[in-house]
């Protein structure tokens, strides 16, 4: 029974790496919900989003309410930076293909109810924006449609009350496969009532309302809440505060002069698209695989005094990882698995904003990781493992640095001490070819390798590679 079982893990996990591989060009399908203008943190986001927009194929802005933004919509807000984005399109362009025209997002953009929470779902309650979320998963491209909630999902909520309203049972079901949900905290009533009446709907969240605490326990304050919701210490914070911004993105053109100084913290909603980035180090099925928008597990967690109401089943939700952090100690929780990737996501958010101002060749861009190993290896113990990223290159012809290293969360495989931060020994880490010796395990399973190449240019950019090392008996 246990060979069985290793064998259909294994066989999961090919599937899952061939499929990443045949789509590593496929760009995920992005509705936004914002409450911007409730706080500056959205207009931040939507800012970082916009120098991103060419790897994803975004199909929805959507003003939005939430417990911070009750009753009105700025939708003009959304409208504003999109027109700011325009300005500099024709220079984004030139760094990268894909980015989508102004035009395009300008019609994408679309209103909810401007009502809180579920007073907003139920007969007589549709919007344009929950029509937009039905006709996008209604259309025939089988990708799957992510709905990002920066504020309260209420439209999301409306959207698949009518469909339970109208459609049968197997249409309910076909219709839920195809959506895949990352929402920051539930910031109106209507988070719950999606997870409880949507059992199977594939959901991304911390549970928690603000006004009980939630946000303080919330895997999304990584991303910089050092000093605000997360407290938490051992990160770089400097480079998420005003004066850092100030000079690097707020100082950079038209699309630099519409991200606010923060109030409370920066990006609190980034992590949700982030986690899409198509940088080598995720992959979107896998939200236990971590990423620059943080590593989840499918558990039904305990009920917190910060939720709104118990959970009914199964999500993704926080998960820990250990991290060695600027302090020079090992810090383990929830928000580590955001911020132990900060200097390699501030320093690509750089980059990209000197795409909006800069020509190709005063720019940097990120290095091209190619592998000549292979992404999938069957090891025993004692097993040698050879690792080679040499095909990797730049754009820029810089000069590249790698760092291979046992990224022990994921996967069930676990060193015989037990603690996640003690390294498994990698030969040459340093170097494009690797190598190392599968050492005993207090746990079999797979064991996940990652290769972070890193160029030499201003700012430096870093790209990833995941080996996953199925560790058999």
């Amino acid at each position: 029974m246990k060979y069985i079982q290793l064998c259909t893990a294994f066989f999961f996990i090919l599937t899952t790496i061939s499929s990443r591989a045949q789509h590593t060009n496929s760009k995920p399908r992005i509705i936004v919900l914002t409450d911007i203008e409730n706080e500056p943190d959205d207009a931040m986001s939507l800012v970082r989003y916009l120098t991103y927009a060419n790897q994803f194929d975004t199909e929805g802005l959507i003003a939005t309410t939430s417990i911070h933004q009750k009753n009105k919509l700025a939708t003009w807000r959304i409208r504003e930076i999109v027109q700011a984005y325009k300005k500099v399109y024709s220079n984004l362009i030139q760094h990268e293909d894909g980015y989508p025209k102004a035009e395009v997002l300008l019609g994408l953009i679309k209103e909810g109810k401007a009502d809180y929470g579920m007073q907003a779902v139920g007969k007589g309650m549709d919007s344009e924006g929950s029509q937009l979320i039905i006709d996008a998963v209604d259309n025939d491209d089988p990708r799957p449609v992510w709905v990002l909630a920066w504020g309260g999902p209420n439209c999301l909520a409306q959207a698949l009350w009518k469909v339970k309203e109208t459609r049968s049972q197997a249409q309910q079901k076909k219709f839920i496969a195809k959506l895949r949900i990352y929402t920051i905290s539930d910031q109106d009533d209507s988070g719950p009532w999606i997870r409880k009446n949507f059992k199977d709907l594939f959901y991304i969240v911390s549970p928690g309302f603000h006004s009980l605490g939630g946000y303080h326990h919330a895997t999304w304050t990584g991303i910089s809440g050092d000093k605000f919701h997360g407290r938490f210490p051992g990160a770089n914070f400097p480079i998420v505060d005003n004066p850092w911004l100030d000079t690097h993105i707020r100082s950079k053109g038209e699309l630099g002069k519409q991200y606010p100084h923060m109030e409370f913290l920066m990006e609190g909603d980034s992590p949700s698209f982030m986690y899409l980035i198509n940088n080598g180090l995720g992959n979107a099925e896998h939200p236990d695989w971590g990423s620059w928008g943080g590593r989840y597990e499918r558990y039904q967690p305990r009920t917190e005094k910060w939720f709104l109401e118990p959970e009914t089943r199964p999500i993704w939700t926080n998960a820990q990882d250990e991290v060695l952090g600027k302090d020079g100690s090992w810090h383990t929780g929830n928000k580590e698995t955001i911020w132990r990737w900060r200097e390699a996501y501030q320093n690509d958010f750089v980059a990209r904003m000197d795409w909006t101002i800069l020509p190709f060749e005063k720019a940097n861009h990120p290095p091209v990781v190619n592998l000549k190993s292979a992404e999938l290896i069957k090891a025993k113990i004692g097993d040698k493992i050879e690792l080679d990223a040499s095909d990797s290159t730049d754009p820029d012809g810089d000069v590249l640095h790698y760092n291979w290293f046992h990224y022990g969360e994921p996967g069930g495989y676990t060193i015989s001490s037990g603690r996640t931060a003690e390294p498994v020994k990698i030969t040459d880490a340093n170097r494009a070819k690797a190598s190392l010796t599968i050492p005993k395990a207090g746990r079999l399973g797979m064991m996940h390798l990652i290769v972070a190449v890193t160029d030499s240019g201003q700012p430096a950019l870093t790209r990833y590679k995941r080996v996953v090392i199925d560790v058999q008996p």
